[in-house]
């Protein structure tokens, strides 16, 4: 079979085809779309803090491009030119500038801060001024650290006051007695799960055959007949209340016995006479019995 491409052909034509993709892959990896059409512009920054190529470029938390290159100026002036690469469709106004930020993660990226009260526009490679603001390490460099400069004194006595209470030997004494309270504390667990293991089954028997008892009994008292036990004691209590008519009412001669006045007050008077007689009776004997010999 013919060959169309000689071996070197076919070598050189893989090789470009590697370097294109290699291309295309270390600018993706930049961040870099090299099919998407962008726009260059670029920044005089005084100093360019953890930015670096491919950082992001964000408007308003919008991702809208990528730091393309950064130059400094070896001519003596002061700032350095950072070339931004913006989407096509962005649309910068005069006076617009960008803000260098710096997240705790995310490192060093630019802010557009847009200009939108005016109505004309930069031109595509107009050169915008950046400014710098502290990072997050730089406010915690500028204010924690002086705090903790002044506090490191303090911390040093606080730790050496420490270290003499913990080498005080109230201290190890206290933690001697602690060990012996912990040790007597097991050993009087110990015993109280001795006592409950040995008492508490023959609690819990007894218990239960008490319980046993009284449902036995309640099932006893459940098979007594209730309602001929309440109608005996109505009978009993209607018997009583008869009784106690009777004693009260006048017809009969209890009734009277007990409520006629005049039947009490001739008892009464009965009751002394015999008394007077029988006194006299002991005071004058002769008259009332005679003793003849002859």
């Amino acid at each position: 079979m013919k060959k169309f491409f000689s071996k070197e052909l076919t070598i050189g034509f893989v090789t470009a085809v590697s370097l294109v993709i290699l291309y295309i892959g270390v600018n993706y990896l930049k961040g870099v779309n090299i099919f998407k059409p962008a726009n260059h512009y670029y920044v005089k920054m005084a100093n360019v803090n953890d930015l670096q190529i491919s950082s992001p470029v964000y408007v308003d938390g919008f991702k809208i491009g990528v730091v393309n290159a950064i130059d400094f100026r070896f001519d003596g002036k002061d700032f350095i030119t950072v070339q931004v690469n913006l989407d096509k469709q962005m649309k910068v106004e005069t006076g617009s500038y960008f803000e260098l930020k710096s997240g705790l993660t995310s490192g060093a990226y630019l802010d557009l801060r847009l200009n939108k009260y005016v109505e004309t526009y930069c031109s595509v490679g107009d050169t915008l001024n950046g400014i710098s603001t502290p990072g997050m390490m730089d406010k915690i460099s500028g204010n924690l650290l002086p705090q903790v400069e002044t506090m490191l004194p303090r911390l040093d006595s606080i730790l050496q006051g420490i270290q003499m209470i913990v080498n005080h030997p109230a201290l190890s004494q206290s933690l001697e007695q602690i060990s012996v309270t912990t040790a007597a504390l097991a050993s009087s667990s110990q015993q109280l799960d001795q006592i409950l293991a040995e008492n508490i089954p023959p609690i819990l028997s007894n218990l239960n055959q008490t319980t046993a008892g009284l449902a036995v009994f309640g099932n006893k008292i459940q098979l007594l007949d209730l309602n001929l036990t309440l109608n005996k004691v109505n009978s009993s209590l209607e018997n009583i209340d008869q009784l106690s008519k009777l004693l009260n009412n006048k017809n009969n001669s209890l009734g009277l016995f007990l409520n006629d006045r005049s039947l009490y007050d001739h008892l009464d008077s009965t009751a002394q006479n015999a008394s007077q007689l029988l006194q006299d009776l002991k005071s004058n004997p002769k008259r009332y019995v005679h003793f003849s010999v002859f």
